[in-house]
């Protein structure tokens, strides 16, 4: 049978806990510190002058000599917070206080001790629900030692002891109860931006992408939060702007060549035809099934590309042979079209090379699209210490301005009516492919004086835009 895992506890919780224990915590040290200073205080004070009452007697003793009766008749006399008892050296009784003999027996009292400087700490006795400090000492009285048991009433100090506890302790539970309100309510004062968030995120829907959390409401330890919700909003707009945007160019480019091929089919069984015409029929469609065919596999291409987990084989190659070899392809149709195609310098690349020569076949495919006759297209290799750059330049009318950021968008032309052989997905793959590689791709177009692609693909491997 499996267990469960228990739920984490909620923060409010962990919260509410670690600040009472602390508040404990502190609460306790504190009274009881205080407390040992109090009652230590008094004990001093006790015992001091219980060394003062020993003192004065063993005095009285000294003057007593051997008429220890006229020491008996004084000690009669004694206060009850006080309780004395001489022992002759045979340890008879010779004067205690009246009473002392039931109350504090003479065994209770521990030895004597043999200076006459030292104090012990007194011994605590319990009697009758009353507390007893017990001290002994020796004194030489006529060449003979004699005992003297000494008690002292501490009745109403052990009283007030008993009472400071229950005061200490009586407040220590306010307090921590007082802690509990505070940190419920402190809690829940600080969770509540949380809330906010929460009410936020419940928001936010297709159609209310525009939702943000106030960041002047927000503790500063909390804000990067709210900056952090604020652009992960920002990001599923646009990409959710892109990828509708994207669905209706999709739509569009796929309805063309499906109402071609429906149209030519529809056509062709409105009435018996001629083989030659059957064939040319079934060409159209082959050639329209083909651009579908493009299409898709582009966009599995792209899609791939963009995946966390797509990993490519990467390989030192000399960059000017795989131009070159790329620029062959696409002679024929130069040379037909009268364009001049060059390529010029040397570098060496380090790239997967199917995906290398993907790339700049799509930026050569683009350039002789949009390249007049008698034109030229140049491709140039330069390296440095950190990438290798291949440039692309044509001699045609340029891009305009407004529509250089949005030329590696999908299904992006910036004429449609100039290039109907196109999908406005090359320079989408090329920029794909170059991310790929932790490179960049730009593109630079004057106003009436062409337009160059530049490719930078890093030498070594390392991702080009972390620097």
């Amino acid at each position: 049978m499996s267990l469960k895992p228990s739920e984490p506890r909620s923060i409010a919780s962990q919260l509410v806990l670690l600040f009472t224990l602390a508040a404990t915590l502190l609460l306790s040290c504190s009274l009881g510190v205080f407390y040992w200073m109090v009652v230590r205080h008094a004990i001093e004070e006790d015992n001091a002058v219980l060394a003062d009452k020993l003192s004065a007697i063993r005095a009285d003793l000294k003057q007593s000599g051997a008429g220890l009766g006229e020491l008996t008749s004084r000690r009669s006399g004694e206060p009850a917070v006080y309780w004395v008892r001489v022992l002759d050296p045979a340890q008879r009784i010779v004067t205690e206080t009246a009473g002392m003999a039931t109350l504090l027996p003479r065994n209770i009292f521990p030895a004597p001790l043999r200076s006459t400087s030292s104090f012990a700490a007194p011994k605590n006795y319990r009697a009758e629900d009353r507390f007893f400090a017990l001290v002994a000492t020796a004194e030489n009285i006529g060449g003979q030692p004699y005992a003297i048991q000494l008690a002292q009433d501490r009745s109403a100090d052990d009283k007030f002891r008993r009472q400071f506890r229950l005061l200490f302790a009586t407040v220590l539970a306010v307090g921590v109860f007082a802690a509990v309100v505070i940190a419920i309510n402190v809690t829940r004062r600080a969770l509540r931006p949380l809330a906010q968030m929460t009410r936020s995120v419940e928001r936010v829907g297709p159609t209310h992408f525009s939702e943000r959390v106030p960041l002047t409401q927000w503790p500063a330890e909390l804000r990067p939060l709210a900056v952090a919700f604020d652009d992960m909003l920002d990001r599923l707009e646009d990409s959710f702007t892109r990828l509708s945007q994207f669905s209706a160019d999709l739509a569009h480019e796929l309805r063309t060549p499906l109402a071609n091929i429906l149209g030519e089919a529809q056509v062709g069984l409105t009435r018996q035809r001629s083989a030659d015409e059957y064939r040319e029929t079934i060409e159209s469609v082959a050639a329209e099934c083909e651009r579908l065919s493009a299409i898709v596999d582009n966009l599995l291409f792209l899609a791939r590309a963009e995946s966390a987990d797509r990993q490519i084989e990467r390989t030192s190659f000399d960059a000017r042979a795989a131009v070159e070899t790329v620029a062959t392809y696409y002679q024929t149709i130069a040379e037909d079209r009268h364009v001049h195609l060059a390529c010029d310098g040397q570098g060496q690349m380090f790239a997967d090379p199917l995906l290398f020569r993907r790339a700049l076949s799509n930026v050569l495919d683009n350039s002789l699209r949009f390249t007049p006759n008698d034109g030229t297209i140049k491709i140039t290799i330069s390296q440095n210490d950190s990438r290798t750059e291949i440039s692309v330049r044509d001699s045609g009318a340029g891009i305009a301005p407004e529509h250089l950021p949005r030329v590696f968008d999908r299904f992006y032309r910036a004429d449609p009516s100039r290039s109907p052989g196109g999908t406005g997905l090359g320079l989408a793959l090329v920029k794909s492919i170059v991310d790929l590689h932790g490179g960049s791709v730009r593109i630079e177009s004057p106003p009436e004086n062409g337009t160059t692609v530049i490719l930078a693909f890093p030498v070594n491997g390392k991702d080009l835009s972390k620097k």
